[in-house]
């Protein structure tokens, strides 16, 4: 018996694959209204000097594009019956995927396989080859 992925989740940072990822988790949803999907952005400011005094002007920018890609996502959501709900996350993005897709008890994944990090591995980017190895449920890849 299939069973049906209820809770859908897609990573994303406004990367050409992770657009692809979402419509490819928008064209799942549409086949079953029990489908809840759930879009995350992670910002990584680990990488970023403090500032001290007027807050991390880096973080700022990048908190002002991730907000600034979510309301587009969210736009295209509402054009489903579905439930979706928007994430903003700051940490290291691939085990934040990881510890929400855990915490929120996620049945599926679907995501890009590079996103806009400038590391590369020979098949797959660094998170989407961590999320594979490390989640706890199916993984999407989308090319």
């Amino acid at each position: 018996m299939l069973t049906v992925c209820t809770k859908v989740v897609v990573p994303y940072d406004n990367s050409e694959l992770s657009k692809k990822a979402l419509e490819t988790a928008i064209m799942l949803a549409k086949q079953d209204e029990r489908i809840e999907l759930n879009v995350i952005t992670v910002i990584d400011v680990t990488g970023s000097i403090y500032y001290y005094g007027n807050g991390d002007p880096v973080r700022e920018a990048q908190l002002k594009g991730a907000k600034e890609a979510l309301n587009e996502v969210e736009q295209k959501l509402k054009a489903l019956p579905n439930k979706t709900k928007t994430y903003l996350l700051e940490g290291n993005p691939a085990s934040s995927i990881v510890d929400f897709v855990k915490q929120e008890n996620v049945d599926l994944i679907v995501m890009g396989s590079r996103g806009l990090s400038g590391l590369k591995e020979i098949f797959l980017g660094s998170v989407s080859h961590y999320v594979v190895q490390k989640s706890c449920c199916p993984v999407f890849i989308v090319k």
